[in-house]
């Protein structure tokens, strides 16, 4: 969920996991910083991370964003994670003794022994059903429960042991769901079991056991993080006790902050032109870590044109409409010309680097080789005769991902008038406000972009494809559902690579999204900063951070 800036030539490729792990077993971790879970201290003097990243919520049942991903990562624990540097992003024990698969539909996890929260609450097995249960009764249209899709029931077996019961047999990803943004473990002393806890409470009852706790919070404007010192999970003794995030509305002054050294280090989202700058500034290091971003296109199937609810429902020129969008896109023109070819194009769903990635959108549609096709377009149109020209809403987001993506949508706005096959009403709307309109059809098609919970192929799929999506646009076929629930459960890399193939071409026949571009993770800082670590596991982790 970031802003991108890297070369073609220098792009970091994707992490391609296989198999899972039988048994995770904890083990004494020792951090970038040289500290061990549960010791005191962390570094001396304040860090400084500035960013342009919205918060929806404190609540990890109540959004599903990067922004407010970055601060849960910070202050909440997971039962699994991913050590920092890793380049396989294999999941590890966090506030796990113990994971592992007990049967094919049982994965049962041990906590380590006298973990608490920062109110001094113990944290029990019964705060782990309580987190997991409360995603499901919550399922909040903007929260990570989708993830959950596969999860049957949780089982306390003592206090420090719990079962998770699947649905299906042999589900590789789960291991990997435990690390996602639907993962934090929460306080069942605090947090309700069926509704979402407003940021100030969950402050004030400091529900936090993660290597910081929140001191202070003003949601989007500063956020204040100080080392919890009986944290006994992965990262160890934060190398910085601490910290101060201080969100800004205009990239430009965070980039001005970073070169005159007033914060240390910076996380999303300064434009292509700004990396490029920065990166001959000596006062400043830019640190490249592997890709995983994507940016498409969202076709609501109720109220796109001739959408199931619209005065003129008809299912095939709905679709005519989408694949005709697909015809008029130059992917390698907005690359360039938007992002100074930081951001590179993308025919599928499953970004390049990762088993299954392919060339579907490039095969299928405009002229076969990337480039726009209008009179393909055309006929298509006019083959399930549709009106010419199309008018088409569309909607993109200003302020989360990046300044650039008005550019970006004016240019595809451009390119499907340019023949005048469409009539494009394009809008925009911050982004508080954005999260809760798209999941209440009030936009027809808009923008999004993806920054994976791990390192899997099924992260491009599942939340997206599966009946019970994130994206709520309607979009179900129960083929898909069947295929998406047999490549979990395969065991053969190969096997399991050809679903991910079958799955993406069935959908890139009905365009349910639209992929355009794919990105890759980039941080600034202050030269003199140290620790700064963009790995496989996705996450911004500040506490290896120091000055």
């Amino acid at each position: 969920m970031f802003d991108a800036a890297l070369t073609p030539t220098r792009r970091a490729m994707l992490v391609s996991m296989a198999g899972v792990p039988v048994l995770l077993t904890a083990c004494a971790e020792t951090t970038e910083s040289g500290g061990s879970g549960g010791s005191d201290g962390g570094g001396g003097g304040t860090l400084t991370v500035g960013t342009t990243d919205k918060v929806t919520a404190l609540d990890p049942a109540a959004a599903y964003d990067n922004g407010s991903s970055t601060v849960w990562t910070q202050c909440y624990s997971y039962l699994l994670n991913t050590s920092i540097g890793s380049e396989d992003g294999r999941p590890e024990p966090d506030l796990a003794e113990t994971a592992e698969f007990t049967s094919d539909t049982v994965f049962t996890v041990t906590l380590k022994e006298g973990l608490t929260f920062a109110n001094g609450n113990e944290l029990t097995s019964e705060d782990v059903k309580h987190t997991f249960d409360r995603q499901l009764a919550i399922a909040d249209p903007n929260g990570p429960s989708s993830l959950l899709g596969n999860l049957d029931k949780i089982e306390i077996i003592d206090d420090l042991t719990v079962e998770f019961h699947l649905k299906e047999a042999g589900d590789q990803t789960f291991p990997y769901v435990l690390t996602s943004p639907v993962g934090p473990i929460v306080d069942s002393e605090v947090f309700p079991a069926d509704e979402v806890l407003p940021d100030n409470e969950i402050v004030a009852a400091e529900a936090f056991s993660g290597p910081y706790k929140i001191t202070s919070w003003k949601i989007n404007e500063l956020v204040t993080f100080e080392a919890f010192t009986e944290y006994k999970g992965l990262f160890g003794t934060p190398a910085t006790s601490s910290v101060v995030m201080s969100y800004y509305a205009d990239q430009n002054n965070m980039k001005l902050d970073i070169q005159q050294g007033n914060i240390d280090c910076v996380w999303r989202s300064l434009s292509a032109t700004d990396i490029a700058d920065l990166e001959s500034d000596d006062a400043v290091a830019v640190h490249e870590g592997p890709g995983g971003e994507i940016r498409y296109i969202v076709f609501n199937f109720d109220t796109n044109p001739y959408g199931g609810k619209t005065e003129d429902p008809d299912p095939a020129k709905a679709k005519a409409v989408r694949q005709a969008v697909a015809d008029l896109l130059d992917r390698q023109a907005i690359s360039e010309s938007v992002y100074n070819g930081t951001y590179t194009p993308l025919y599928s769903y499953i970004p390049e680097g990762l088993p299954g990635s392919g060339t579907q959108f490039q095969d299928l549609y405009g002229d076969g080789s990337g480039g726009p096709d209008p009179e393909r377009a055309r006929k298509r149109l006019e083959d399930a005769g549709v009106e010419i020209p199309v008018s088409l809403s569309l909607q993109y987001n200003p302020d989360h991902y990046g300044n650039s993506s008005g550019d970006e949508y004016a240019a595809v706005k451009n390119q499907l008038e340019a023949d005048g096959l469409f009539a494009v009403d394009l809008k925009s709307t911050e982004w508080v406000q954005y999260s809760e309109d798209r999941v209440a059809d009030v936009y027809p098609a808009y923008q999004l972009g993806w920054f994976p919970d791990y390192s899997d192929a099924d992260n491009y799929l599942s939340p997206f494809f599966a009946t019970e999506n994130f994206l709520v646009n309607h979009f179900s076929i129960p083929e898909v559902d069947e295929l998406i629930a047999t490549q979990r459960g395969t065991q053969d890399p190969d096997e399991r690579e050809a679903l991910f193939v079958e799955i993406q071409d069935l959908v890139a026949e009905e365009i349910s999204t639209l992929p355009l571009l794919q990105g890759a993770q980039i941080s600034v800082s202050t030269a003199e900063v140290q620790g700064v670590t963009l790995d496989s596991s996705f996450k911004f982790r500040i506490s290896p951070i120091s000055k």
